[in-house]
């Protein structure tokens, strides 16, 4: 029996297709668009090069806090989590995966190393 709140798991983007629905997370990515129509952004991240994953990150329960740059494209943001779907998509370029997640914290990464990230992550994925 758990007494406080669910662990998180900290993963690269990449890995959010191998985690259950209803895992918690924390992960960085970068955005490639965002609907205002449907609260949602898309994260990418292509690491390991070719990466094929999406995240569609809902941030309905965040739009009244967030910041109006945490949207532009090639932001890079840190999100924090629940896993809630994971489907294929063919496009006509390629086919991708896309995995949901229900947003409730988002912020910006600021400056960073994205090298020395993707390294320390790397060395703690199986």
């Amino acid at each position: 029996m758990q007494n406080g709140p669910v662990p998180t798991t900290l993963t690269l983007l990449s890995e959010l297709g191998k985690l259950a629905p209803g895992s918690k997370v924390r992960f960085l990515g970068c955005v490639t668009n965002y609907s205002t129509k449907t609260a949602t952004l898309t994260l990418e991240h292509n690491h390991p090069p070719g990466n094929l994953l999406q995240a569609q990150v809902d941030v309905t329960l965040l739009v009244t806090t967030m910041k109006s740059n945490d949207t532009q494209i090639g932001e890079w943001v840190n999100v924090m989590g629940y896993l809630t779907s994971r489907k294929e998509k063919q496009t006509p370029n390629r086919p991708t995966l896309e995995v949901g997640v229900q947003a409730i914290v988002l912020w910006s990464s600021g400056s960073f190393n994205l090298q020395a990230y993707e390294e320390s992550l790397d060395k703690h994925t199986p």
